[in-house]
């Protein structure tokens, strides 16, 4: 009963990762990525938006339930799922940290101005576009840890 209940709060700090992502590309990214630098302006200035500040904390929480859950899931069926989702969500936090954080950053920290850059426009919708993608990967590892669900928590 213990190992489903840690499972189960795993899938849940795991889905709230996806969740954050979703919220974000349906309400801030087509903002911000419309027209910059005008339309950078949300993240600028005493007070911006600092949306960093959730995938700091969640990021790290999500490693470590998954460390203590496949140390109790080891010998049962659902290892096979965590080690799916474990490894690909480190090799997308590897990529996300290349990539995302400092091509976003990048962008954001683009001095206001009232005229649309192109080069910049690009390079805010290729962020968005891979983005998605990786939004696409984060549902489809959802799925496959709440898969593990039903799954024998002993050795199977």
């Amino acid at each position: 009963m213990k190992k489903d209940l840690l499972y189960a709060i795993c899938c849940f700090a795991f889905i709230i990762v996806a969740g954050g992502a979703v919220y974000e590309h349906v309400n801030m990214v087509p903002t911000w990525s419309a027209a910059p630098p005008v339309s950078l302006s949300m993240f600028q200035g005493e007070y911006g938006l600092k949306g960093f500040l959730f995938w700091m904390i969640i990021h790290p929480v999500n490693l470590v339930l998954f460390t203590i859950c496949l140390i109790f899931h080891w010998k049962s069926e659902r290892r096979k799922s965590l080690l799916i989702v474990i490894g690909s969500y480190v090799l997308i936090l590897v990529i996300t940290a290349v990539y995302f954080v400092p091509e976003l950053m990048s962008i954001l920290k683009t001095p206001f101005a009232a005229t649309t850059d192109a080069d910049l426009t690009r390079r805010a919708s290729l962020w968005e576009t891979l983005s998605i993608a990786r939004l696409g990967v984060l549902v489809v590892l959802s799925m496959i840890l709440l898969m593990g669900l039903t799954k024998s928590p002993s050795r199977g």
